[in-house]
């Protein structure tokens, strides 16, 4: 696996994180809210982070070539 592909799944975790930490109001994060608000309800900023951390560990494992 390509290390590029890790470091931008690490930043896309990075801004999953940092969005839901402060609930933010960027469109894009705004569009993920609304289609996931809908099965986790108010819980939708902690899975955001959650999601966030896993994505920047995959990532850092991948550009690491420890995983792929």
């Amino acid at each position: 696996m390509h290390p590029l592909f890790g470091l931008l799944m690490s930043a896309v975790g990075l801004f999953m994180l940092i969005s839901g930490r402060l609930k933010s109001d960027f469109i894009i994060y705004k569009l993920m809210i609304a289609r996931s608000k809908m099965l986790w309800g108010e819980n939708v900023h902690r899975f955001y982070q959650v999601v966030g951390v896993i994505l920047i560990i995959v990532g850092i494992l991948a550009a690491l070539g420890a995983i792929w």
